[in-house]
């Protein structure tokens, strides 16, 4: 969708109901000078952590990648570091790395598991995350303790902790 069509949209609106997945579109506004630019989008139905990684739950496997809110901050990605499978992930700790034409972040693990598959298209093709976040998922998880979401945020929680960390 063009920005001139989110001119349209009011905050809230829901926009695509495809494969059980809401897509809601946020609008920031600039009254005075009337500018209008995109925010990140939320999938209602993923849990999200502070650290900007999203998880989507499949029986005891967690697909993990990051969200359209840390695409967008990062730029053009060039780069996912991303461990192996079989390699074991903990909740709150490092597991890789994505890297931008400005910046690097770590990517940190939402839940703890054991990695059982990695999404090989993202080494030859790193941009595929700022196509589309929620999309291209980074890896695959057979989670130790699913009791490990109730930390993470649901959509709205997480859109809110995104408004009150850009102000």
């Amino acid at each position: 969708m063009e920005e001139r069509n989110l001119r349209k949209v009011m905050i809230g609106t829901v926009i695509s109901n495809k494969m059980d997945k809401t897509v809601v579109v946020a609008v920031a506004t600039n009254q005075k000078h009337k500018n209008y630019r995109t925010m990140a989008k939320t999938i209602e139905g993923l849990f999200y952590s502070e650290s900007h990684e999203w998880v989507k739950v499949d029986g005891e496997t967690a697909i993990i990648g990051i969200s359209d809110h840390a695409q967008q901050a990062m730029g053009n990605i060039v780069y996912v570091d991303m461990p192996e499978e079989e390699d074991e992930v903990t909740a709150n700790e490092d597991f890789g790395a994505v890297e931008s034409v400005k910046a690097a972040s770590d990517l940190i693990s939402p839940v703890s598991g054991v990695v059982v598959e990695v999404n090989e298209a993202l080494a030859d093709a790193p941009e595929l995350l700022n196509k589309d976040a929620y999309e291209n998922w980074i890896i695959k998880v057979k989670m130790d303790d699913p009791e490990e979401l109730k930390n993470l945020m649901d959509a709205a929680a997480y859109e809110k902790f995104c408004e009150n960390e850009e102000h």
